[in-house]
C-alpha cells in the first residue's frame, strides 16, 4: 500500500509542477509520477539549504511543497538541456 501512495504522490506533484511550468499539455502520466518522483528528492536537498529541517518519510506540507518546487527545478533544467523546447517527454 505504501508504494501505491507513492506513486500517487508522485503524479499529483509531477501534474502541479507541469502546471505551474506550462508543460501540462505535452506530458502523460507516466513523465507526471517520474517527475514528481524526482522532483520530490531534489526538493528533499532544497530544504536544508533554506533553513528546512530535514523532512521525515511521513506526509507533511512542507515536504509537498519542496517536492513541487523540485519537480519545477526539473522541468527547467530539462528544458534548458533540450534547447527550451516546451515539452518534457511523451
Amino acid at each position: 500500500m505504501g508504494l501505491l501512495w507513492v506513486i500517487l504522490a508522485g503524479a499529483a506533484i509531477g501534474w502541479i509542477a507541469s502546471m505551474i511550468m506550462g508543460t501540462d499539455g505535452s506530458m502523460g502520466a507516466m513523465a507526471n509520477i517520474i517527475v514528481g518522483l524526482v522532483g520530490a528528492v531534489i526538493g528533499r536537498f532544497l530544504a536544508p539549504l533554506v533553513g528546512m529541517a530535514k523532512q521525515g518519510t511521513d506526509f507533511s506540507v512542507g515536504g509537498l511543497i519542496f517536492g513541487i518546487i523540485g519537480a519545477c527545478v526539473l522541468i527547467a533544467i530539462v528544458r534548458a538541456i533540450s534547447g527550451g523546447r516546451r515539452h518534457v517527454a511523451h
